[in-house]
Order: structure tokens, then sequence, then C-alpha cells
């Protein structure tokens, strides 16, 4: 059966953002780093037990929004240390759960009751509407919008 692996195209810093992803995310691994004239080109490492291949390959192609981590949250705690660790040493805070790391890659730290309270026909619109206020969602403020009809 075949595998699908991220592969994250960095310009030098495939290391150092393998050392900060697998800080932040508590079940992680390094599995390797590839080295060529004594610099590093490859590394891999597992995220949630979720396999990552990075490279530095140049400046040539920077990360863009079209491409996210959606990362599903059960807590505002973990919604939190998410949001700060990834946001640290400038990285950049955007809208509705989005936010970039210091490397510029996106990811979104999501609720996993999310989607149950967007889908109610009763009351989505106005979690939605919440949602469009914020910039880290408040998962408190989120329930609070789901049961307000």
């Amino acid at each position: 059966m075949p595998s699908i692996t991220p592969f994250l195209w960095f310009d030098t810093q495939a290391e150092e953002a393998m050392h900060l992803y697998t800080s932040i995310f508590k079940r992680s691994k390094v599995v390797s780093v590839n080295r060529a004239g004594g610099r590093v080109m490859s590394v891999d490492f597992e995220l949630e037990n979720q396999r990552f291949m990075a490279l530095n390959a140049g400046p040539q192609f920077p990360f863009t929004e079209a491409v996210s981590f959606f990362v599903g949250c059960e807590t505002q705690a973990e919604i939190d240390e998410l949001w700060t660790k990834l946001t640290a040493d400038g990285g950049a805070e955007s809208r509705c759960g989005w936010l970039k790391d210091k490397f510029g890659l996106s990811w979104q730290i999501i609720p996993n009751a999310l989607g149950r309270m967007l889908g109610d026909p009763a009351t989505g619109t106005q979690v939605m509407n919440a949602m469009l206020q914020m910039d880290k969602l408040d998962l408190k403020r989120l329930e609070e919008a789901s049961r307000a009809a």
C-alpha cells in the first residue's frame, strides 16, 4: 500500500524546523538527518505519528497559505499552548485559527468540536459569526455562540 508523506521545502532551516516541531508536539521523534558535504540536506521526522520529510533547497519556493497543517485540539489549553509555541520568535497570528510559524509555514489550530458546532442548522451561523471575529479560536466563546439559539 502506498504511503503519503508531507515533504517541506526550506531554504536552509529544515533541521531547525524539525527540532522546533518535535519539541512542540508530544508524540514526536527525529528519524534521520541526512548530510552531504557537511551540510544538512534533508531530515525525516514524525509528529503525532505522521511522518514528514524536509529539504534544504534554497529560497525559490517559500511557503504560502495554499497548504497548511490542520491540528485538531480537544481543549482550550491545547489551543493556547500550540498557538503560543507556533507563533513564537517571529510567527504571525491570522484569522479564524490560522497562523504562520517563524518559517512561514501555515497551521490551523482548531477545536475538534468546531465542525459539529458549524454543522448545526440551528446555530451554525452564530458560531461562524463568532469565529470570524477571532484570531486564536476561543472554545468557550464558540460554545456560547452555539447555545445562543
